[in-house]
């Protein structure tokens, strides 16, 4: 399939904010996922052992578990699936992002350890004014490995 130029630019563009969204989370910058997120958006992050809920929510719940539990976290994207919901006047896409993601684990009393967790984000984005973002993320779980 040959695809037109307003389709390579959308995904290239979607591609660019779902390594925003790892930079974010990475940096502990959660006060920043607005960049990445509409106002309105439902995350749920429930397959793992997180929350699920509104934007404010899902920052408040970062913050809270990623600030002392995981001291260190690294989060690559791959396996990009986006689908464009149409071929012109491209405003909607869905996608299926691979994410491998190991987080040193602080235990209190007891010396730190890795989880590695494999996962997929099943995602809806939106673009609204020239400007992607994500819409809907639902975490799909595929493993989980403490060492």
């Amino acid at each position: 399939m040959a695809y037109t130029l307003e389709q390579i630019s959308a995904k290239l563009e979607i591609q660019d904010l779902l390594y925003r969204y790892a930079e974010l989370i990475d940096a502990k910058a959660f006060d920043q996922l607005n960049e990445v997120f509409t106002d309105d958006a439902y995350i749920d992050y429930t397959a793992l052992g997180g929350e699920k809920g509104n934007l404010t929510e899902t920052i408040d719940f970062l913050t809270r578990a990623l600030t002392d539990a995981f001291p260190t976290h690294q989060h690559l994207n791959a396996n990009l699936q986006i689908n464009l919901t149409t071929d012109t006047n491209i405003t909607e896409a869905s996608g299926r992002i691979m994410c491998f993601n190991p987080m040193e684990t602080a235990m209190e009393g007891e010396s730190n350890k890795l989880m590695m967790c494999g996962l997929w984000y099943l995602d809806d984005y939106v673009n609204i004014d020239g400007i992607w973002k994500i819409q809907r993320r639902i975490e799909e779980k595929s493993w989980v490995k403490i060492i």
